[in-house]
């Protein structure tokens, strides 16, 4: 799991364990280092058991008045969830708290801030998804049970990462007919992008007015999908259809010529840039708005051209990034020189 994000000195930080446990610091507290800085091993600073290891971070507001009116949701490898009560962990003693219970081998993969106007997504490394509305979690007033089912998943599947969506009230004939529009729209403008069989055949039904495509596209989430083999590809958040939990979800990106496993999707803007690292210890840098649109139940564009056995192991979004990029890489830095980055336009056949 990869975090990324801008705080400030006095912003708060959770910090959960593998162990279901939950700690908490303030930034000033964190070493300061550069860029090709290794950092400081957080067993340093948290009272860490032994085999116990942070899994995911989240920041709280600045303001712990704003926790009373946020919830938080979990989701674990095995696709379980729980939503619980912001409020529950801002009161966090230096020796963590018990955040969640967790079966016996599995683990916390991530957690969100949340409210009950949006929609959880869940992404498995098998290439399936779902999404659902934060209220089909009801809010424990416990924070030692195991949740509930989120996900269905495959023999030997497990959950790689959730996100948080904007929820919609556009039944899929009107999501459809929009998907329709904007590629046609895009392809207007010289954009190569593709849609899924489902919009193009089953979007002819209705016309969308202007100011209904208007509203739809300002409220438009995308979600950026990578898989270990250096694919990826952003579809529209409007082609995941929302569904109660528990069920077996819909594809996320088609691997199955590829056999190949999801490492990361989460969503971005078009203003993002995307980074991405190999087990080679080598890295990439690209805009988001580089990479092709095109349908959930697509197999995507090369995005990073790999070395025979070596795989990407970490995709994280990065908003608002500055595109200054160093001539030269210092000495005794793990990660290469960027890859060259292939065309947007190289789809598998």
């Amino acid at each position: 799991m990869t975090n990324l994000f801008v705080a400030s000195t006095h912003t708060p930080v959770l910090f959960f364990s593998n162990a279901g446990l939950v700690y908490k610091m303030k930034v000033y507290r964190l070493p300061v280092g550069s860029p090709q800085s290794a950092g400081k091993a957080l067993i340093n600073l948290l009272p860490l058991k032994q085999d116990e290891r942070i899994t995911t971070i989240m920041q709280l507001p600045e303001d712990e008045t704003e926790a009373q009116n946020l919830d938080v949701m979990f989701a674990t490898r095995s696709g379980n969830v729980r939503r619980n009560k912001l409020s529950d962990f801002i009161d966090v003693k230096a020796n963590g708290k018990i955040a969640m219970k967790l079966d016996e081998g599995d683990t916390l993969i991530d957690v969100k801030i949340c409210t009950d106007e949006q929609d959880v997504l869940l992404a498995a490394k098998g290439g399936k998804s779902i999404r659902f509305p934060v209220s089909e979690v009801r809010v424990f007033s416990g924070r030692t049970s195991t949740g509930v089912r989120g996900i269905r998943l495959a023999k030997d599947d497990e959950v790689i990462s959730m996100s948080v969506l904007r929820h919609t009230d556009a039944d899929m004939e009107k999501r459809n007919a929009y998907l329709k529009a904007a590629k046609a729209l895009r392809r207007a403008e010289g954009a190569e992008d593709a849609v899924s069989d489902e919009a193009e055949e089953n979007s002819s039904s209705i016309t969308l007015s202007e100011e209904e495509f208007r509203k739809m596209q300002e409220e438009e989430d995308f979600i950026l999908t990578v898989t270990d083999s250096g694919y990826g590809k952003r579809s529209s958040a409007y082609e995941y259809r929302i569904t109660g939990r528990g069920g077996q979800g819909v594809t996320n990106i088609d691997n199955t010529k590829r056999q190949d496993s999801v490492v990361a999707s989460f969503p971005v803007s078009d203003t993002a840039h995307v980074m991405l690292v190999t087990d080679g210890g080598k890295l990439i840098r690209m805009p988001v708005k580089d990479i092709r649109i095109a349908g959930r139940n697509t197999m995507g564009v090369i995005m990073f051209r790999l070395n025979d056995a070596e795989h990407v192991v970490s995709a994280t979004c990065i908003e608002d990034y500055e595109d200054e990029q160093d001539d030269e890489t210092e000495s005794g830095e793990t990660a290469e020189t960027e890859t060259e980055r292939p065309s947007s336009g190289s789809e598998e056949s």
